[in-house]
């Protein structure tokens, strides 16, 4: 079942059936719900933790601002130079990685453009904008979103014009306008695999290092916000970083593609 919603509940029972659950709040990229891993990892930690873990699937930029409000207890992310600066203002206790995958640039399989024998993303994003290619942005202040821009400053191209259409929309939504126009988006792979509703699209450009991406847990700080449940995010991020956690996030593949690489250092 795909998550769909902005706001993914999912009850996760302790091992023991005479145990009390508790609650979690966390905030999560719409990248990651879109991936499927939610709904892989999720009933796994329902079989081995005590928490209630109520995931708000937003971008990245918003999972932020939720966390720095005090909204949700953790955030799970990919963006670092916006999750470091989140830090230093005071918002979490820090940042553990969890695993990684890469961005991929996606377009018209005819590739009008010639994106796809370019040898950098920049000369990727070069080329789609010198051939005025519809190119479509989640335009949302996700770590999408953010990537996409870097990318765009790499290239030294401030993109505007009718060529350019920023959604403002998750990655799902902002995959589904890009297969309905036939235009170029820049994707992480897991939502790309994970997408049904291809189309004409194709993957054209990966592999450069200025595509990689990291995702993130951060513990919202309990000092600013006393109602933060500071137990449950410990023992949350104790689970996403086992040995468990490994073998489900790289176990999960798509027509045998992994679509996550574990990559979380021990305590």
């Amino acid at each position: 079942m795909m998550l769909k919603s902005f706001l993914l509940t999912a009850a996760l029972a302790l091992g023991a059936a005479t145990a009390e659950a508790e609650t979690l709040k966390m905030a999560v990229t719409t990248s990651f719900a879109n991936s499927g891993l939610a709904e892989i990892l999720l009933p796994e930690i329902e079989k081995d933790t005590g928490i209630t873990v109520e995931l708000l699937v937003v971008g990245t930029g918003q999972a932020l601002e939720l966390g720095a409000a005090g909204d949700v207890d953790a955030v799970l992310v990919h963006a670092r130079a916006a999750e470091e600066k989140w830090l230093a203002e005071g918002h979490g206790t820090h940042r553990r990685e969890i695993m990684y995958n890469d961005f991929v640039v996606v377009g018209p399989a005819a590739d009008p453009a010639g994106a796809g024998s370019a040898a950098t993303a920049v000369a990727a994003f070069q080329a789609i904008a010198g051939a005025a290619a519809n190119f479509v942005s989640r335009g949302d202040d996700s770590g999408t979103h953010k990537a996409e821009l870097a990318l765009w400053k790499a290239a030294g191209i401030t993109p505007e014009g009718a060529w350019y259409k920023a959604v403002g929309q998750g990655m799902g939504a902002a995959l589904n306008t890009a297969a309905g126009m036939n235009a170029y988006i820049l994707a992480d792979r897991a939502s790309w695999l994970n997408f049904g509703n291809k189309g004409d699209l194709a993957l054209l450009f990966q592999g450069d290092s200025a595509l990689f991406n990291q995702y993130a847990y951060l513990p919202v700080n309990p000092a600013k916000h006393p109602a933060i449940k500071a137990g449950a995010t410990e023992a949350l991020e104790a689970w996403l970083t086992s040995d468990r956690a490994k073998a489900l996030i790289e176990g999960y593949t798509i027509d045998g593609q992994r679509l996550f690489t574990f990559n979380a250092t021990p305590n």
